[in-house]
């Protein structure tokens, strides 16, 4: 039995901490991009909210000050794989995809599936009703000129070397 606990909250019981993080940075980029407010009074008020201190703080602070940072660079890389400029983007798919974007450039220990399978539960949690299915395309894309290795390793089929 569940104990009383509905889907949802079994959902979110069960969320690493590392998702967590994702998702509280994602709650910070959208305060940034739509008040302006810097990253101190972002991380105080986060690390008020319920949950806070079940994620992975240290990835959420490097995730966070990580965008914010190298904004303009992840712009640029991502540009050339959207249909619209980055500005007309919804402000949720932006931060996800700079998130998204920022883990591939900084993260090569995580595998970039788990990047932009992150991104897409991301994107379908707080995004709009497909939003999840553009940012999947312009990561996948994105991926494969970051990591040509690992994304030709993965579409490689099985039992074939190089």
């Amino acid at each position: 039995m569940t104990g009383g606990k509905t889907p949802a909250a079994q959902a979110a019981a069960s969320r690493s901490p590392r998702r967590r993080a994702r998702e509280f940075a994602l709650q910070g980029l959208y305060q940034w991009q739509l008040a302006g407010n810097d990253e101190a009074a972002i991380e105080a008020h986060l690390r008020d909210c319920e949950g806070f201190d079940k994620a992975d703080r240290d990835f959420f602070i490097g995730l966070l000050r990580g965008v914010m940072s190298q904004r303009l660079t992840l712009q640029d890389q991502l540009q050339g794989f959207l249909d619209r400029p980055f500005r007309e983007l919804s402000p949720v798919e932006a931060c996800v995809l700079l998130g998204g974007a920022f883990e591939l450039c900084n993260y090569p220990q995580t595998p970039y599936r788990v990047i932009i399978n992150e991104s897409i539960e991301l994107a379908k949690s707080f995004g709009g009703t497909d939003g999840h299915k553009y940012v999947n395309g312009v990561l996948d894309k994105l991926a494969a000129q970051l990591r040509p290795t690992e994304v030709a390793a993965r579409h490689r089929p099985r039992g074939q070397s190089r």
